[in-house]
């Protein structure tokens, strides 16, 4: 028999990310060395005055997540909610569960996100007028490591013929 599949939220690597002006994350990827198969786990961690990543919202995957350490807002369709340790936070699919997450703390924003990871996935983000496309990610990597992934602006879109 295998050995439980099990992590200590304390004993994780150190996490791993990459600024961008008012947006940075640092995450530990959990899903894969957990041996998940149908859920994408992660550890995410914002620093004050940070956002995690652009407002957003999925098409296909739905996303949980669990404030452990830290405050912060999320920004949603109906404005902006104040968090706190132990609040969960649920999106389902579909533009009425745009996300964003700030930390208004003074020390690190802390959370659990665990998501359905099913394939292809596309994300539109509302204020930019952006889309992603990602299809082909391998289970615990990210949308860099996909056999497909374009990122482009709404307002582009050609006919269907265009170019043949």
């Amino acid at each position: 028999m295998d050995k439980p599949r099990i992590l200590n939220l304390k004993a994780l690597p150190e996490a791993e990310g990459r600024p961008h002006g008012q947006f940075a994350t640092k995450h530990v990827l959990l899903g894969a060395p957990l041996g998940a198969r149908k859920l994408g786990y992660n550890l995410t961690e914002i620093p004050p005055g940070k956002r995690s990543f652009p407002y957003h919202f999925h098409h296909v995957n739905e996303e949980l997540f669990l404030i452990l350490e830290g405050t912060g807002e999320l920004r949603w369709p109906g404005g902006n909610h104040p968090l706190e340790p132990m609040d969960l936070v649920c999106c389902p699919p579909g533009p009425d569960s745009a996300h964003q997450f700030r930390n208004t703390g003074t020390v690190p924003l802390r959370y659990l996100a665990l998501s359905t990871v099913e394939d292809p996935e596309v994300v539109e983000y509302p204020d930019s007028g952006k889309y992603a496309v990602t299809v082909g990610r391998p289970l615990g990597g990210t949308p860099a490591d996909a056999k497909f992934r374009v990122v482009a602006f709404k307002k582009d879109e050609v006919d269907y013929f265009a170019g043949e």
